[in-house]
């Protein structure tokens, strides 16, 4: 057994006599210097007054170093548990998410109480309300960007971006008003409306959920033509935070085009021409996810078209009434309040003379 000064596993071998050895118990293997308890300062540290001549260290023992680990991975896994618990627990994980729910629309025909005045596209500009309005895209403005209390400038910039691109495709897209396509307003869309979408262009029904005109502004192209291209337009965007997750914007638009017969030709000094107002009043909502794909929910669509008779089967096309021509004398389609089955929307208005050219400039007769 080795002695009190000897190293913990006994004189080294191969060391003549042990004991012999003047030296021979101070053997600075790595044994004796694990066992040591003391350690001496270095000459620098030892010019300090005062200053002991030894530090202590503590002791190392080789037997419980696997305990000693053992319990540091215990620790570490029990923080690392924890930390995963609170992450679920977390009371600000954000929500599910949400559906969107169904479009609903209001369409409104406007029926004018004369003839309605023809002329050349210029020359109904000139004489109308839309003088002033912006062509185009140009005419649907943004207003001043600023950050909300849950949505930064970038984002509101963003849904505003999105709003507008709706608007554009859905209401001036020559493809989209006259050549029935549908695919430039549907990739727009939230997933969840794409159903209500794809329902209301094939089998459109005035029952305020699924009239087509609700979604986009398009004509027969087998009776309407475009006159002029460039539809004049004016309306205000609005932006408005509903909640920590929630973006809304409200847009109020005019659009005024100027429309021919499909089979009366094209050229743009045609007395033909007649314009046709459609107001129309959406109300986009958006979310986190929303923003990430560019893409909306509308929450509701609310439309004012004219002149049109109020007779007119507004769910699939707008039905105008063109140069010369007059409303009938029928009022709306009559509403049974007994019958059963999908509410219909029969709504109509009277056009306000001031919202026609001013005088008839160049009358044309009304057509069979």
């Amino acid at each position: 057994m080795a002695g009190r000064g000897d190293p913990p596993e006994g004189t080294p071998e191969g060391l003549p006599g042990g004991g012999e050895d003047e030296y021979g118990s101070v053997v600075f293997d790595e044994s004796f210097v694990r066992a040591a308890r003391v350690q001496e300062f270095s000459a620098v540290e030892r010019m300090g007054e005062h200053a002991p001549a030894v530090r202590s260290l503590p002791a190392w023992n080789a037997r419980r170093a696997p305990a000693q680990i053992l319990v540091l991975f215990l620790l570490v896994v029990m923080a690392f548990g924890t930390a995963i618990y609170l992450g679920v627990r977390h009371p600000y994980q954000p929500a599910p998410a949400r559906q969107a729910e169904p479009l609903r629309i209001t369409v409104v025909p406007l029926a004018p109480q004369g003839p309605v005045p023809g002329g050349t596209p210029a020359e109904l500009y000139a004489h109308s309300p839309a003088e002033q309005f912006r062509t185009g895209a140009a005419g649907i403005t943004m207003p001043p960007v600023r950050r909300t209390e849950h949505f930064t400038e970038s984002q509101v910039t963003t849904a505003l971006a999105t709003a507008k691109d709706f608007l554009v495709m859905s209401s001036l897209d020559p493809d989209v008003l006259t050549d029935e396509a549908v695919q430039p307003v549907r990739t727009l869309l939230h997933p969840d409306q794409m159903d209500q979408f794809d329902r209301s262009v094939t089998a459109p029904a005035a029952d305020g959920r699924r009239a087509a005109i609700g979604w986009l502004v398009r004509f027969d192209p087998a009776k309407v033509a475009l006159a002029d291209p460039e539809v004049r337009v004016r309306g205000t965007l609005e932006v408005l935070e509903t909640g920590p997750g929630a973006l809304e914007i409200t847009s109020d638009h005019t659009f005024v085009y100027a429309l021919r017969r499909a089979d009366a030709g094209g050229r743009p000094d045609s007395g033909e021409a007649s314009l046709f107002t459609v107001r129309r009043e959406l109300h986009f909502r958006f979310d986190r996810d929303d923003l990430a794909h560019h893409r909306l929910e509308v929450r509701s669509s609310h439309l004012q078209a004219g002149p049109q008779s109020c007779s007119a089967a507004a769910s699939d096309v707008l039905r105008p009434l063109l140069a010369g021509q007059r409303a009938d004398s029928d009022g709306p389609a009559v509403t049974d309040p007994y019958a059963t089955g999908p509410p219909t929307a029969a709504v109509c208005g009277a056009l306000a003379p001031d919202a026609q050219p001013s005088s008839p400039l160049s009358a044309a007769q009304s057509s069979p």
